[in-house]
């Protein structure tokens, strides 16, 4: 679909509430005047997405919030520990199955050298 650039003058109060709103929807001030033109048209949406996003609200979005804080509080070594025990817990709760590994070699020297470096 092919757009075309334009210029608007807008009051200062209308344009900070503009610019509140696609914050509250996480969108682009260009994306809502589009959404607002089509709907005073009477055009339809291209596409139809809830009014807020299910990820920037609610429940979620505060446990998020909260668990971003209080990362963010820790030491960059607490949080690289904290990262190592998950890691930890996840191999511990689902260990991967043994992998099988093909190499290839272009020539016996290759191989040779590879094998004395994985034996040092």
């Amino acid at each position: 679909m092919p757009y075309a650039r334009i210029a608007i003058t807008l009051p200062a109060e209308l344009l900070a509430t503009l610019d509140g709103r696609a914050v509250q929807l996480d969108r682009s001030r260009s994306r809502v005047i589009v959404e607002a033109i089509r709907a005073y048209l009477g055009a339809p949406p291209i596409v139809h997405e809830p009014t807020t996003p299910a990820y920037t609200g609610g429940d979620v979005a505060r446990a998020r919030r909260d668990q971003l804080e209080r990362d963010l509080a820790r030491t960059p070594a607490e949080r690289l520990r904290s990262a190592e025990a998950a890691a930890r817990l996840a191999r511990h709760a689902r260990p991967r199955a043994p992998r099988q590994q093909i190499i290839g070699f272009d020539s016996y020297e290759d191989f040779y050298e590879w094998k004395r470096r994985s034996r040092a």
